[in-house]
């Protein structure tokens, strides 16, 4: 069978883990959390990278950074990972739930404005498959009612909205490192604090509500509790991982993006059929090849045509069950207006194999003929 994912190797990971462990430096923020720290702030441009053991654990330390408390509203896609809810219901909020464009499927900037409320604290955006969402149109949105924005850029590492890396923008953005991602450690995030004002807050919060970062810089002399906070650092091992993947992120991005496009130019026929639609990139928008999904004409179609490759050796899947859907976002959260490209796009997204590495021509040799069955009368 060959896989959706498969964890790309740079070859220089256990060489790395050995300096680690010979530095006799293994918890949190040594040597190796400096390097990565350093490196993300210097390529994306944010003011201060922190590394987390998880992209969850950067969204709840966000929302423990903006002070969300119960009763607060929070608004983001219902089509997202379960932790960009999680995060903010954890604290007590109600997450408001906003349709998808039917093109990015990203969240409708046009339908955020409608959502507010004298009870919204934030609005948390994803970037959909690496893709970005307007942030013009969302910054605006959040200045005029004073409201704080997130980004879950959990998908979007190496990718860009008007020439600013995804994460950058908002107040304060978190980044993935699943082994999911394009750069990954196993499991690890980081959080971008891109508001000068909340830097010193987010150190303490990822501190154990401590000021402890505070003391090992010699500027203050003993480190004490300041206020409510949670252990948000990742070991050294996993640190020393990222670090050759963050060496390696350059060649990782073009040899993913040489696979998305050779399904992006094979697949194009098969679009112009009706069988499928391909993904859209908007203008001002660069993407980093996380993830290449067709969309297909019905459940069923989707349903059959997974099946079809599973037979030929080639596992593809879909994505989330919209959590507005879900019974815990129907028990804690709410939804804003209607849900149709939430509901209808969702059953039916197929994502393809895409790593370094896979054969794209296996893929779509399997493809063509699961598509023509199942897609070309639906």
């Amino acid at each position: 069978m060959l896989p959706f994912n498969r964890p790309y190797m740079t070859g220089r990971e256990f060489d790395f883990i050995r300096e680690a462990h010979a530095n006799g430096k293994l918890s949190g923020d040594g040597p190796f959390s400096v390097r990565c720290h350093a490196w993300l702030e210097q390529h994306l441009g944010t003011g201060r990278a922190l590394l987390t053991p998880s992209c969850s654990s950067a969204l709840e330390l966000a929302a423990l950074i903006i002070g969300v408390s119960p009763g607060d509203e929070v608004i983001m896609p219902s089509y997202t990972f379960t932790s960009t809810a999680n995060a903010f219901v954890l604290r007590g909020a109600v997450p408001v739930f906003v349709d998808i464009r039917a093109d990015t499927m990203n969240i409708d900037e046009g339908l955020i404005e409608r959502a507010v409320t004298s009870r919204t604290k934030a609005i948390v955006v994803v970037h959909y498959a690496g893709v970005a969402c307007d942030m013009d149109v969302v910054q605006a949105i959040a200045a005029r009612h004073g409201l704080v924005v997130v980004e879950d850029a959990a998908q979007g590492f190496g990718s860009t909205w008007q020439q600013r890396a995804l994460g950058s923008i908002g107040s304060l953005g978190c980044l993935s490192f699943h082994e999911t991602k394009n750069v990954t450690c196993g499991e690890g995030g980081a959080l971008l604090v891109n508001d000068a004002a909340l830097v010193a807050r987010a150190e303490i919060v990822r501190e154990k509500g401590t000021d402890r970062s505070a003391f090992f810089r010699g500027e203050v002399d003993k480190y004490t509790w300041r206020e409510a906070g949670t252990s948000g650092l990742p070991g050294e091992l996993a640190a020393a991982f990222l670090w050759a993947q963050l060496l390696a992120a350059e060649d990782i991005t073009e040899r993913r993006l040489a696979i998305w496009n050779t399904y992006h130019a094979a697949l194009a026929d098969a679009e112009h059929q009706g069988w499928l639609r391909r993904p859209t990139v908007p203008n001002g928008c660069t993407h980093n090849a996380h993830m290449y999904y067709v969309l297909l004409p019905s459940l069923h179609a989707r349903t059959e045509v997974i099946r079809r490759l599973r037979e030929a050796g080639v596992q593809a899947v879909f994505h989330y069950v919209p959590l507005h859907a879900s019974p815990a976002g129907q028990r804690v959260g709410r939804v804003s207006g209607s849900m149709q490209h939430t509901e209808s796009l969702s059953q039916r997204l197929l994502r393809l194999p895409l790593w370094v590495g896979v054969d794209a021509e296996r893929v779509l040799a399997a493809l063509w003929p699961a598509c023509a069955a199942e897609c070309a009368n639906a």
